[in-house]
């Protein structure tokens, strides 16, 4: 209990009952599956940490637009920048050129060791911050980085 406790306030999911006369480890933990097709990562489900703006483990829904992109920063504590590449057409030249744009996400500590370069799916949600409004829901480890690899662009 002590390892999650790393803030002021005292850290606890808001649906478990801590003070029970009869301890019952089964229900120690509550945890949600968020739909979707998604699964509940395994570190969810036996993890010790508190986190109330994890989509599996908190009072945070899952709703609207559901987005794929590349790690640009882990900088943040619990917060990640996802940037998004895509073509846009220019009618005159009747070409294409490349834009992206970044998206802050919430990363729950449900997701062990994403780093700059792996691929995120992210869901969106309420917002919970000033400018998080999208939660890590699936997260996949980069490709090789050796030999070259095909890229979107």
């Amino acid at each position: 209990m002590s390892e999650q406790q790393n803030e002021r306030s005292f850290q606890k999911q808001e649906t478990v009952f801590l003070n029970a006369k009869v301890v019952n480890k089964k229900n120690a933990r509550w945890y949600k599956d968020i739909g979707l097709g998604f699964k509940t990562p395994a570190t969810a489900i036996s993890g010790t940490y508190v986190d109330k703006k994890c989509p599996f483990t908190g009072n945070v829904s899952i709703r609207g637009r559901i987005l794929t992109g590349t790690v640009h920063s882990t900088k943040m504590t619990n917060t990640i920048i996802v940037r998004r590449e895509y073509l846009h057409y220019i009618p005159k030249y009747q070409r294409y050129e490349k834009r992206h744009k970044n998206i802050a996400a919430h990363l729950s500590p449900a997701f062990i060791g994403v780093q700059k370069g792996d691929i995120v799916t992210v869901g969106q949600c309420r917002p919970l911050s000033k400018t998080i409004r999208f939660n890590v829901i699936k997260h996949q480890k980069q490709q090789q980085k050796g030999s070259k690899q095909f890229q979107k662009f």
